[in-house]
């Protein structure tokens, strides 16, 4: 079974407490979910493999380590996906891109998949899904099969806030897919919305209703 990984930092905490609130407005919740994805971005690449080299520094010579050739992707969920890119690219600028576009049916709540674009090279690529909420699972589980169908060496999920009813969706679904997020809420409303979450991140990232 996969990892889920909760960050409690202090940090994530105190940014994670602004951004639920309904005061917040749409410039400050967007910068907020880019700070938020890089904290969550420094978590969920600890287990990089790295190698030594030799470098002059203005002194001597030093021995010191660099990430081993590893090639990242990140793939973020549309649309809300696209307000966590800004924050992990800041982190890995060397990365590539990929996007899958999703919506959620409201009569259904499953996922409708109308775009899929991935790096031609994604094989030789370790993978990151990201979407801010993870609430029933669907997306990312539809999101994940579809990048597996290209052979990637691995796969990691990124969010914001997690639902127990999503995870153990996901974990079901893609045992082998560890699962990183600022926070694990109460549980889904009848609307399959987080409880107590933050409302609709999309919404709240590109200002609409």
């Amino acid at each position: 079974m996969s990892e889920l990984v909760v960050t409690n930092h202090p940090l994530i905490q105190h940014k994670l407490s602004i951004l639920r609130d309904k005061r917040t407005g749409t410039k400050q919740f967007r910068e907020l979910i880019a700070e938020l994805a890089m904290l969550i971005c420094y978590e969920a690449t600890a287990d990089l493999p790295l190698k030594d080299v030799t470098v002059e520094t203005p002194m001597c010579t030093a021995t010191t380590r660099v990430l081993a050739g590893h090639k990242l992707a990140f793939v973020p969920i549309l649309r809300a996906g696209l307000g966590m890119v800004d924050g992990v690219l800041n982190l890995v600028p060397s990365a590539k891109v990929g996007h899958i576009g999703l919506y959620r049916d409201h009569e259904t709540c499953q996922p409708v998949e109308y775009y899929c674009k991935l790096p031609g090279d994604i094989s030789e690529r370790d993978v990151f899904v990201l979407d801010p909420m993870l609430a029933t699972g669907g997306s990312a589980i539809d999101a994940i099969h579809q990048i597996k169908q290209r052979n990637p060496k691995s796969i990691k999920f990124m969010c914001i806030i997690a639902a127990p009813e999503g995870v153990k969706a996901l974990q079901e679904a893609h045992p082998d897919v560890n699962i990183y997020s600022a926070a694990l809420d109460e549980k889904l409303n009848e609307h399959s919305y987080i409880l107590p979450g933050l409302g609709d991140a999309g919404d709240r990232i590109f200002g609409t209703k």
